[in-house]
C-alpha cells in the first residue's frame, strides 16, 4: 500500500495517528460495452429460433471483446439448440463462415479479434443436406 505523510508523527502513535493515509486504490479500468449486429446465415438461423439479425449489446468486463468471448456469450444468450450443430470447443464447428464486416474472419484474427463498436459479425453455415 502506498502512503503518505500528513504530518510529523508523534512517539509512539498509530499508523492512524500518524498521519499516514492510504491513497486509494486505483479504479479497476473495465472494457466499455460494444454494440454489435450479430447475423445467422444459412441455415444457422434455425438454432436461433429463426431469428436471422440480433443487436446486441455485450456488457463492461475486465478484458476488451472479442470473438472468442462472443462466441461463449452468444451460447448462453441466443443460442436455444442444439450448440453441437454450431459450435465444436470454444469456435465454431467447420463449415461455418464467420465474416467480420464483410470480411473473413481468417483475414482479422480469428478468435483474437478485439471486437469495436459498431461491428457486423456475420456466421453463415455452409453446410446442407441433400
Amino acid at each position: 500500500m502506498v502512503t503518505r505523510r500528513c504530518r510529523k508523527p508523534a512517539r509512539g502513535t498509530s499508523g492512524a495517528a500518524l498521519g499516514l493515509l492510504p491513497f486509494p486504490p486505483a479504479a479497476a479500468k473495465m472494457a466499455a460495452p460494444v454494440s454489435l449486429q450479430v447475423e445467422f446465415g444459412g441455415g444457422a438461423e434455425l438454432l436461433f429460433d429463426g431469428v436471422k439479425k440480433h443487436q446486441v449489446t455485450l456488457p463492461s468486463q475486465p478484458e476488451p471483446w472479442d470473438i472468442r468471448n462472443l462466441l461463449k456469450w452468444i451460447k448462453t444468450n441466443l443460442l436455444k439448440e442444439r450448440p453441437e450443430l454450431f459450435m465444436q470447443g470454444e469456435s465454431v464447428r467447420p463449415g461455418i463462415l464467420v465474416l467480420i464486416n464483410d470480411a473473413d474472419w481468417e483475414l482479422m484474427g480469428e478468435l483474437d479479434y478485439k471486437l469495436q463498436d459498431q461491428d457486423n459479425v456475420l456466421f453463415i453455415s455452409t453446410l446442407h443436406g441433400g
